[in-house]
């Protein structure tokens, strides 16, 4: 229990007392930042072996392995910030309102009250919006967007929980078991659904996490929409489906349905994109798809890969986001035709950002593609049980995987490959910025090499009891074949390369020199998909945020808050006549209820 209280109590109180630290002392707040978290990383540690069950925490098979993440990826952001964010301006803010946002993280997931959980929850919502609107004035707009959409599903959870609580008779979550059958419950579990959703970002109550991307600062990207908003929204979500609820089918095939809808809706989003940190944003939308389908399988095999992949997206997302805000630090832009021939200047960045590319694109032997294959092989036990959609579900997954491959050949070669036109002088980041892209980077290997012993056995099994691997080819299997593959490609590069080649500084098409106005990007080369008719009227509309539901409830949304504040007058009277309605209306419900 101390150790709880710990991991929780430590990064909020020092949080709060960054506050009240005068700004002008120098390296303070990163001290304060690297050594707490790194404190905090080192009670997670210790917590992972250790259950606990009470009325207010629950450290179990499933938040255990999450709470140690939050741990980790608040050290490793912490470590980037000190590079990143220094000279920044809002230092004393941004390390308070990172501290209170580990420790909230841990505490939502080891909450087993239903008030604690909403406590913290509404803590991570408040510093999400004090985070992004770090970004300066071109953030407070995205910022604003952030808190109303974050907020409104917290109402939903408030109402989902609330009928839980009838239903189930207890504020404590492991005594709760409800059938999902009649109205009640099923309302419930679509609450507490879309206040996951929204937290982790899925279609269609995704689009503040492109815009965080875009506007954000960095490191606020990497630890939030890319990580800790993806544990704590997916834990929610699987936390209800394998233990508050006993799921029916329709509630598995919602869970389907807008997992599949997300992973291609938003890599196609991606593939259009210009800037480099607008494109990763939506990559981290279509990524969450996957982990939605997984658990919507309902099989062990299913939940279990949806679960891992949940667990690699934090992995190789915030590698990514890492990796672009070196590329910011070191360029100023993130526009990618602005880009181009960093590998030769930021050698660690781009082999770390390629692969965590592969990774996400589920390319062996790295992390992604054992998760994905996980849930391959769920929708392939939805066959074996009778659902005739199963081949629709296995289409998308896999058509998402080709699609995000194909974004990521654009963006790495028009960021990193082809010729540098900027001449200005460029060199790779200090230690501090690139050691944390390394151990991700590193992670991505090892829990794809190792998946077995390392991840899926100590983690993700013990939470998902009974999996097992079906289908003629295993992970195993398919990245012996890939390295087989790749030494042999090896081999015919080095013999075909013992002669001698003659080398030039000019870029060649058909002959004739490669110039400036005739260079290649990678910007551009996949833009002819708009021409698609259906897709150009479908990429129209989303430009003209059709798609976007704050978009479409703002002016709705506005409103009503224009008449509580013409209700919240200030005047006494006006206040006691709304509490006498109140009564009222309590009255007659009760009245009916004795009736």
């Amino acid at each position: 229990m101390d150790l709880i209280l710990n991991s929780i109590s430590l990064p909020i109180i020092a949080g709060v007392v960054c506050l009240f630290i005068p700004g002008r002392f120098k390296g303070i707040f990163e001290a304060v930042g690297i050594v707490i978290t790194f404190i905090t990383f080192i009670i997670t540690v210790l917590l992972f072996g250790i259950p606990y069950s009470s009325g207010f925490f629950l450290q179990d098979n499933l938040s255990r392995f999450i709470v140690l993440g939050i741990g980790l990826f608040g050290f490793l952001i912490a470590l980037y910030s000190i590079g990143y964010m220094k000279g920044r301006p809002k230092l004393k803010e941004y390390y308070s309102y990172f501290l209170i946002t580990i420790g909230a993280s841990i505490g939502a997931v080891l909450s087993n009250h239903i008030i604690l959980l909403l406590v913290f929850w509404g803590i991570l919502g408040l510093t999400l919006y004090l985070l992004v609107g770090l970004g300066g004035p071109e953030a407070s707009g995205t910022a604003k967007k952030t808190f109303i959409m974050i907020g409104g599903s917290d109402v939903l959870m408030i109402l989902g929980l609330s009928i839980v609580w009838f239903l189930g008779r207890s504020f404590i979550m492991s005594d709760i078991l409800i059938t999902i059958k009649g109205g009640m419950s099923t309302v419930a579990f679509i609450c507490l659904a879309i206040a996951a959703f929204t937290k982790a970002g899925v279609m269609p109550f995704h689009t503040w996490v492109p815009d965080c991307a875009e506007k954000a600062p960095i490191p606020v990207v990497a630890l939030l929409p890319a990580s800790l908003d993806k544990l704590v929204g997916i834990y929610l979500l699987g936390r209800i489906s394998m233990d508050m609820f006993i799921m029916n089918k329709a509630m598995g095939q919602v869970l389907m349905i807008s997992g599949g809808f997300t992973i291609i809706a938003a890599v196609m989003m991606a593939m259009v994109q210009h800037d480099f940190r607008r494109l990763l944003g939506y990559h981290a939308v279509s990524q969450v798809g996957y982990m939605v389908l997984g658990i919507g399988t309902g099989s062990a095999i299913g939940i279990a890969g949806g679960l891992f992949h949940m667990l690699n997206n934090v992995i190789y997302k915030s590698c990514l986001f890492l990796g672009c805000g070196a590329v910011r630090q070191k360029t100023g832009t993130t526009d990618m035709d602005k880009l181009g021939g960093l590998s030769a200047f930021m050698p660690v960045t781009f082999v770390t950002f390629l692969i965590a590319a592969l990774s996400i694109s589920g390319v062996p032997p790295l992390n992604g593609f054992v998760s994905k294959w996980m849930i391959y092989q769920g929708i392939v036990e939805l066959g074996k049980n009778g659902d005739s959609l199963w081949i629709l579900w296995l289409v998308i997954a896999m058509f998402g995987s080709a699609l995000t491959l194909a974004s990521f050949v654009k963006l790495i070669h028009a960021v990193f490959m082809g010729r540098r036109e900027d001449k200005t002088a460029v060199k790779e980041v200090t230690p501090a910025m690139w050691v944390p892209m390394v151990v991700l980077a590193s992670l991505c290997v090892v829990f794809g090499v190792l998946a077995f012993i390392v991840p899926l056995n100590n983690y993700i099994f013990p939470a998902v009891p009974g999996v097992l691997f079906t289908g003629m080819l295993s992970p195993s299997l398919v990245t012996m074949m890939l390295l087989l593959g790749v030494g042999l490609g090896l081999v015919i590069y080095l013999i075909s390369n013992l002669k001698s080649i003659r080398q030039d500084s000019q870029s060649y098409i058909g002959g004739e020199i490669l110039t400036a106005e005739n260079r290649v990007t990678g910007k551009d080369f996949y833009l002819t998909i708009k021409d698609f008719k259906i897709l150009k009227i479908l990429y129209n509309a989303a430009e003209k945020k059709l798609f976007d539901i704050y978009e479409l409830f703002k002016h709705f949304i506005f409103f009503t808050i224009g008449i509580l504040s013409y209700l919240h007058s200030g005047l006494l009277p006006s206040y006691v006549s709304w509490v006498v309605a109140g009564l009222m209306i309590l009255l007659v419900v009760l009245m009916k209820e004795f009736n």
